[in-house]
């Protein structure tokens, strides 16, 4: 596509919306803005729909069942079983696309988002790789786990043996006989170390800060919970949500890893961590497949340095901790970011410092991150829809006087 080609196509209405990524929130707003008559073009750094999903480890299963994983207008296939792996998942971003007619580039970075130039009809700028594009609303809907996280840990540089991100990790088999360190007591650091311990890996030790809450994976009652819950006290959701642990989940603290103090509510308020669904990870523990060690404090050549002052000396480290939002360049002088990087409006919201900026998957509620996304996607189209107006109050002004002068003659 040519440069001209790109102007004519983005300014067909005179300045369009621009949704910065085509994962599962940017694709429900952009469906939802096409729903609302609002012509949107969504902006893709990868090469398809879905490209951080199709990165993710091969084992990969969504932690919503199928029938709470639906994006608004198109539900997932039968097919795709009760919970839905990283392929299905992808192919089915690829056919929601497809489905809601979307406008879609792709191999486009974003490199910086600005204000447009006042009076010009453009709220807002927003520079790829090659074009400056104007827009009177952007949505960023790149995620929260958009730029891996790892621990600047003392002695990390010169570590003798492997160390990577669980971005990196794709699956169990380049681990078979091998010792392992997982680092992180999330739903992915305890997935990827009980597939590891059940394909073959040598050891499989994991490293715990903060013990999770746990819960079964057996049904889809416990996204619902986090729904139909929202309206009670933190303190008495905390406290249910603790009592079913007990009833349902073995005590690990024998093995290393203690009971929550915290419940799962008060810890999403908190960090946005939600409860590790249990996949065959506590039995992996009870049976001693898995090790659970203490904290990593640092690094020490070959050896792996505890906060508890023990040693290991693995083949491998996969850090399971986490990511950010990685948004500070991309929204340079722009003050919308709180101090973690994090936006401090989301959905719907808009501030004043940024007005027509919107911030759509960067929240992890417990009710279910794919139900959230349609939820904001809906409020968000609302949003612009009714503040839709692409000709600014002074420029109606100003053409008023020569539309008078065109009549009368």
């Amino acid at each position: 596509m040519t440069r001209t080609t790109q102007s004519r196509e983005t300014r067909a209405d005179g300045t369009p919306v621009l949704v910065i990524g085509a994962g599962p929130s940017g694709l429900a707003v952009a469906a939802m803005l096409r729903r609302s008559g609002v012509p949107a073009l969504v902006l893709e750094r990868g090469e398809r729909v879905g490209t951080s999903w199709a990165r993710r480890y091969d084992h990969l299963r969504l932690h919503t069942v199928r029938g709470r994983s639906r994006l608004p207008g198109l539900a997932p296939p039968r097919g795709c079983g009760t919970w839905m792996g990283r392929d299905d998942f992808v192919r089915y971003l690829e056919r929601y696309r497809d489905h809601h007619r979307l406008r879609v580039r792709l191999g486009t970075a974003v490199r910086r988002i600005e204000p447009g130039a006042a009076g010009a009809g453009e709220r807002w700028r927003v520079h790829t790789g090659d074009a400056v594009l104007a827009a009177r609303a952007v949505v960023v809907a790149t995620g929260r786990c958009h730029t891996p996280r790892v621990p600047d840990w003392p002695g990390r540089d010169g570590f003798t043996g492997a160390l990577l991100h669980s971005a990196d990790y794709r699956g169990p088999a380049s681990y078979r006989g091998r010792s392992v360190l997982v680092v992180g007591a999330g739903n992915s650091g305890t997935e990827i170390a009980s597939v590891l311990a059940g394909a073959g890996a040598g050891k499989v030790w994991l490293a715990v800060r903060t013990p999770p809450n746990i819960l079964p994976r057996a049904s889809s009652r416990w996204q619902a919970a986090g729904r139909l819950m929202g309206a009670f006290p933190l303190a008495w959701r905390d406290r249910s949500a603790l009592l079913t642990q007990r009833c349902t989940v073995p005590d690990l603290t024998s093995f290393g890893i203690a009971r929550p103090q915290a419940g799962p509510f008060t810890r999403n308020a908190r960090e946005g961590n939600n409860p590790v669904l249990d996949h065959g990870f506590v039995a992996a523990v009870r049976t001693g497949r898995i090790r659970p060690v203490a904290a990593v404090a640092g690094f020490d050549a070959a050896r792996v340095v505890l906060a508890d002052a023990s040693v290991l000396t693995p083949d491998t480290v996969i850090a399971a901790t986490g990511y950010r939002p990685g948004l500070e360049e991309l929204l340079p002088g722009i003050d919308v970011l709180d101090r973690s990087g994090h936006p401090v409006v989301h959905g719907a919201q808009t501030s004043a410092a940024a007005p027509q900026l919107y911030f759509a998957g960067f929240t992890n509620p417990l009710s279910g991150a794919l139900r959230q996304a349609g939820v904001e996607a809906r409020g968000i189209a609302r949003a612009i829809a009714s503040a839709r107006d692409p000709v600014p109050a002074q420029r109606r002004a100003a053409q008023a006087p020569a539309a008078r002068r065109s009549t009368a003659r």
